[in-house]
């Protein structure tokens, strides 16, 4: 076998004992959050219909699918819940209570350039809102993810979120740039989503690429580059069509925001249009305030969804929020906490003539829910005894000779060095 065959494929992980520590402690925040707000878990398959993610938009998430065929089916490993999720709500859609109130925690997979925090597997923490039309969706949402950033011990100020509204963009371009061509909205959100990757010129270029799915002048494309470094909600309004309702709403998130006591880590900034096709309103990002990585979660409205996939029309929000970047964070900060290996008793027999007895002690203390090493070969006390303190365990079980013969176990407290009896067999 090759070397490479040893190794995980590029952008995946081994998730060594000390690495899955600190993933179950992040996926227990993420389960603890979801459950405080009343959202339900739920789960899909990893592997979908290709279908189910090759929307027709110019996104890059369609050339990054892994997918093959097998028995004239395209499948695909999922490369984000969203989908998933729409899938499952249109299939019961009859049968659920709205507003839906569903979190997953999934790994996903696209083949994508790796950079720091982005890799091509990844874990991410969903939550979904369906059937709720208000912006009170998206100011419970954004509430939850600053209860995350509180969870895991991030200061208040470490991290923003900037929030847009595509409504509100939409609306402007249609009474200017785009009034004869609607259409190319979608693309056009596509081109501008990289503005941060390949900065204002390049955007243009696409903008105006004649072969393109945009295909604006040049001063055209510049009004819209203009646009997206607006970061005053008052000024965005002065672009805006008179009456936007789009406007409206954000105000009203702002609003809320306040009441959830997260307004100050808000921002409002127009170049967020997030790339994926679907979004239809608010979006959101969080990213670190020093700007050092790129965005540890992002979401947004997006009732068209359902529609397209062939369901009908329910109004939807939702954000995903990746395990990479918040473990860079987390590393940057010194925030990751000590997570030592958790053993309640170490059960030591001297050799093999004490085994069955070993076997009934750690049987016994398994049934009460301790966790229980029992000793597998017949090293020496004091190899037994360095084991012991590696691992963390409370107490070591010693098992003899002499103890056979007494029907008790001596249990040394590691903590503290003190000795009892206990029996081998109580009554």
């Amino acid at each position: 076998m090759s070397k490479t065959a040893l190794r995980p494929p590029r952008g995946m992980r081994d998730f060594y004992p000390d690495d899955f520590r600190r993933r179950a402690w992040l996926f227990d925040h993420f389960r603890t959050v979801g459950q405080s707000f009343a959202f339900e878990e739920v789960d899909a398959p990893m592997l979908e219909h290709a279908e189910l993610f090759t929307r027709k938009a110019g996104e890059e998430i369609v050339d990054q699918l892994y997918h093959f065929e097998l028995h004239d089916r395209h499948l695909a490993l999922r490369p984000e819940m969203t989908p998933s999720i729409a899938r499952m709500v249109i299939a019961q859609a009859g049968s659920l209570r709205m507003p839906v109130r569903w979190f997953t925690v999934t790994q996903n997979w696209r083949y994508e350039r790796m950079t720091r925090g982005r890799k091509r597997e990844h874990f991410q923490w969903n939550m979904d809102v369906w059937g709720e039309p208000s912006v009170t969706a998206e100011a419970e949402l954004i509430a939850a993810i600053f209860s995350l950033l509180d969870q895991v011990g991030l200061p208040r100020g470490e991290v923003k979120i900037r929030i847009n509204s595509r409504a509100l963009l939409e609306e402007t371009l249609r009474k200017g740039v785009l009034a004869q061509r609607p259409e190319a909205f979608a693309p056009l959100c596509v081109v501008i989503d990289k503005l941060d990757k390949i900065g204002a010129d390049a955007v243009i270029d696409q903008l105006t690429d004649s072969e393109g799915a945009v295909g604006l002048d040049e001063t055209s494309a510049r009004e819209v580059v203009g646009l997206l470094q607006l970061r005053d909600l008052d000024e965005a309004a002065r672009h805006a069509p008179a009456g936007s309702h789009a406007f409206e709403e954000l105000k009203r998130l702002f609003s809320l925001l306040e009441a959830y006591g997260v307004r100050e880590d808000v921002i409002f900034d127009a170049s967020v249009v997030r790339g994926l096709a679907y979004y239809t309103g608010i979006v959101f990002e969080a990213f670190d305030a020093a700007g050092t990585l790129r965005a540890i979660c992002g979401g947004g409205r997006y009732d068209n969804l359902a529609q397209t996939l062939g369901g009908k029309p329910i109004p939807a929000v939702g954000f995903g929020f990746g395990d990479v970047v918040l473990g860079e964070l987390l590393s940057d900060k010194g925030l990751w906490p000590e997570l030592p290996r958790c053993v309640d008793d170490l059960i030591f027999p001297f050799g093999e003539s004490e085994r069955e007895a070993a076997i009934q002690i750690a049987t016994r203390l398994r049934g009460q829910g301790r966790r229980v090493e029992l000793i597998l070969d017949s090293p020496k006390l004091k190899r037994a005894m360095i084991d012991a303190n590696r691992i963390g365990a409370q107490r070591i079980w010693m098992l003899g000779p002499d103890e056979i013969s007494r029907g008790h176990a001596k249990v040394r407290e590691l903590a503290t060095g003190k000795e009892s009896e206990e029996p081998i067999n109580p009554d």
